[in-house]
């Protein structure tokens, strides 16, 4: 993601919480940094592949790039760390097809 874009989504998600509440910007400015360093690992996947060659002496193998674990445990913190924003609820309108009055009025099994 470029900064520019994340310098919006953090605008985003802040119009989307209490930002009376520093704990909860706390959260945000956490996740944020999440997401510039997944970016930053996307970056040497990208430069690099998303495996490398190990050499150990006569030996050499292959291996998944460490920055792929990474992007993993960055994921699991901000799918964590998104459940425990408090967002503001935005109110649902609701859908004129799922009123009781739209309905049939059908009586029993019969």
């Amino acid at each position: 993601m470029e900064k520019t874009n994340l310098d919006e989504l953090k605008q985003q998600l802040l119009s989307r919480i209490d930002t009376d509440d520093l704990l909860e910007i706390k959260k945000i400015n956490d996740l944020i940094r999440l997401y510039e360093l997944d970016a930053k690992c996307d970056e040497v996947i990208d430069r690099d592949g998303v495996s490398i060659v190990i050499k150990n002496g006569s030996q050499e193998f292959i291996k998944s790039h460490p920055s792929m674990n990474e992007k993993m445990k960055i994921n699991a913190q901000k799918i964590a760390l998104e459940k425990a924003i408090k967002f503001k609820e935005e109110p649902v309108a609701p859908s004129s097809a799922s009123t009781v009055e739209s309905k049939d009025k059908r009586g029993g099994l019969i």
